[in-house]
């Protein structure tokens, strides 16, 4: 590990991996036998070491409980076909968290903590990495306000953290999707392209309203006018209209700037799809779906990867889309998955060796 902050190693005594039925994983669960833990206090990295996985003990007044300085990044290693582990685009999200930690006030975290401590501790646990597709081993980094005081402010100390969890699909079937109307997920001038947490909390009373009327998650819309697509959930959301991919630009900092968002996108274009990051509006999708233009939508992210949807609800008007039919999401997802598991060679240098 190279920089000035000592990463220091502590074992567990006994793992618990044995115990752990790796065919059937639930996403989120389960978590592996280390974690890693960093300092910061005035004004710089202090200690970080890589532990055994156990609860942390908190004061009441511990300032992320109050004013919500808290952010996170998801990401995801697999092994390759001879059972070497890699990260998939670790740099990208190392680039966002600390943008988000910029936009949250926050300091940035070092990459000899963020990208040499993940590489060490994912590198101890690796025998948690399931060999089985869909299944990977998610990273969860994220970092808080310590500082034990009540008061509006930056604060002084804080926490960051690396945990691991192996986890099986996010969404194991294609979507029923409800368009939001009245709620919102970000403004224009706020904190949506920032991954902070409580961006997430905010969103789940009007995903449970959805969810009372038989729907799994909800297609975010504008906030002035109600009129454009954001994010769907927690994903990015792509629409193949015709022959031509479309998916929200980034330029209004109202979206979050996904990897496999990135992703997903230079596949379709080395695919020959033409790719549209712009404005879409609900109409032009209703319109398109009443004409009878042949039609897929996916969500895109690190948790879900690509999610297929298949019904889209606005209004009393349901539009529902047959998956059987569906050519570019298919191949994409192919795409990315053998890249990801070692079956294709990683023309792109996004795989990350442990």
């Amino acid at each position: 590990m190279t920089g000035a902050v000592t990463l220091n190693v502590r074992k567990a005594e006994r793992s618990r991996l044995q115990e752990l039925d790796m065919e059937n994983l639930p996403f989120g669960k389960y978590f592996t036998d280390h974690m890693l833990e960093a300092e910061y206090e005035n004004g710089e990295w202090k200690t970080a070491e890589i532990l055994p996985y156990q609860p942390m003990l908190l004061s009441p007044s511990t300032a992320a409980l109050h004013y919500g300085q808290a952010i996170f990044e998801g990401i995801k290693a697999y092994k390759d076909r001879q059972g070497n582990p890699f990260i998939f685009r670790p740099y990208d999200n190392f680039i966002r968290f600390n943008k988000s930690a910029e936009r949250m006030q926050m300091p940035a975290v070092p990459e000899e903590i963020f990208m040499d401590g993940m590489r060490e501790l994912i590198a101890l646990d690796q025998d948690w990495i399931p060999m089985k597709e869909d299944f990977s081993l998610y990273i969860r980094p994220f970092m808080f306000s310590s500082d034990e005081l009540i008061g509006v402010r930056p604060s002084e100390k804080y926490k960051f953290l690396i945990i691991l969890s192996p986890s099986g699909p996010y969404y194991a079937a294609p979507m029923r999707i409800y368009v939001e109307e009245k709620y919102v997920r970000a403004v224009p001038g706020g904190v949506g392209y920032a991954k902070a947490a409580g961006n997430y909390g905010a969103a789940m009373y009007p995903t449970n309203e959805a969810r009372k009327k038989g729907y799994d998650q909800v297609l975010w819309m504008d906030a002035l006018e109600h009129k454009y697509v954001q994010e769907c959930g927690t994903m990015n959301v792509f629409f193949i209209i015709g022959d031509t991919a479309i998916t929200p630009g980034l330029e209004d900092g109202t979206i979050l700037g996904g990897v496999t968002r990135m992703s997903v996108i230079t596949m379709l274009q080395e695919m020959g799809v033409k790719v549209e990051e712009r404005n879409l509006s609900i109409d032009e999708i209703t319109d398109s779906y009443k004409a009878g233009k042949h039609m897929e939508v996916f969500g895109t992210g690190t948790a879900a990867t690509i999610s297929p949807i298949k019904e889209l609800a606005y209004k009393d008007f349901t539009m529902t889309f047959d998956l059987t039919k569906w050519k570019i999401a298919p191949a994409v997802k192919k795409m990315i998955t053998d890249i990801r598991e070692g079956r294709v060679a990683d023309t792109h240098g996004w795989m990350f060796r442990v």
